[in-house]
């Protein structure tokens, strides 16, 4: 059999996919070169995860690979265009899931301790004592049961925090969270939440998910993380919720529109803050993200089943 071909869609290279030399051909491609290579390749890895370069291709003439890895944890951006192919699709499940639940806890702690508060004062050079949220004690409800979700809401708990785990379906009997709330009880669970976190994949369900009607319901003081996709959000809804003083603060690591320009308004809503998109991105992931795909490599070329495959109909990797 002649080795299979691995084409690479990227902008910047994978740092070492060298176990792969002599069992694979790897080709590399930019977004404006993909559709003519796709008929090509065997294998497709997504390196440049955050490009819609695939599926705008997808529905070109010729072969297409028979399995395509993307380099993050979220697949939105395959779908729907794959999703009625043969195409076998996997993610980056678990390399993600503990950086992110380190992120999240570090902007629930510096909510509630006024960290930004006491950097500004600092640099003003004024000593002004304030008294700050003792976070032990109060309650989050965090929007996705996946890893990323899980791992969230377990590094919440050991902070004291009470977590309610929203999912798709209702679980009951969950070892660390005692039971998953279905997603139709949202709502009602909003008014109980000192802290709203979503790590919900994105999915026509959960497009626009938080909206007016949501941040309404949120109790007064309230705060909201979003690590999951911009999409989750109408940002505009959360702009007026924070401009009218109905959430104490927010925080976005994605956008529906990125980058966000230096002329965005966005930039000057009161207690709102941006991260761009890096939440998960701790030293070495590149690597890690390599390594994985390398190791599903294996499993392939040896005729097993690979890590993490996606239901497309889903929209993400079904528990098991």
């Amino acid at each position: 059999m002649s080795e299979p071909r691995v084409l690479v869609l990227d902008d910047d290279p994978p740092p070492d996919l060298g176990r792969l030399a002599g069992r694979a051909r790897v080709l590399h491609s930019d977004e404006a070169g993909l559709a003519g290579l796709l008929p090509e390749a065997d294998v497709l890895l997504v390196w440049n995860f955050l490009s819609d370069a695939v599926k705008e291709a997808w529905p070109g003439e010729g072969p297409r690979p028979g399995w395509v890895h993307t380099a993050s944890a979220g697949v939105d951006r395959l779908l729907p265009e794959l999703a009625d192919s043969d195409v076998m699709i996997t993610n980056a499940r678990g390399v993600f899931d503990q950086p992110i639940a380190e992120y999240v806890a570090g902007l629930v702690l510096a909510m509630a301790k006024d960290f930004l508060g006491t950097w500004e004062l600092h640099r003003a050079r004024q000593w002004r004592h304030r008294e700050t949220i003792r976070l032990g004690g109060t309650r989050a409800v965090v929007v996705g049961s996946g890893p990323i979700g899980r791992a969230i809401g377990r590094t919440l708990l050991a902070l004291g925090v009470r977590v309610e785990l929203v999912g798709r379906t209702p679980r009951e009997g969950d070892a660390e969270f005692g039971r998953v709330h279905g997603a139709e009880t949202l709502h009602d669970l909003l008014p109980t939440a000192d802290w709203v976190v979503c790590a919900a994949p994105l999915t026509p369900a959960t497009e626009g998910l938080f909206d007016a009607a949501a941040f309404a319901r949120m109790r007064p003081g309230a705060a909201f993380v979003n690590i999951g996709r911009g999409a989750h959000v109408v940002t505009a809804d959360l702009v007026d919720a924070l401009t009218a003083g109905r959430l104490r603060a927010a925080a976005l690591d994605v956008l529906e529109e990125e980058p966000l320009t230096p002329d965005s308004p966005l930039w000057r809503v009161p207690g709102l803050w941006i991260s761009p998109h890096m939440s998960g991105d701790t030293l070495g992931w590149r690597g890690d993200l390599a390594e994985q795909f390398c190791d599903n490599f294996d499993r392939w070329a040896a005729g097993r089943p690979p890590l993490n495959i996606v239901d497309k109909k889903l929209g993400y990797v079904p528990a098991h």
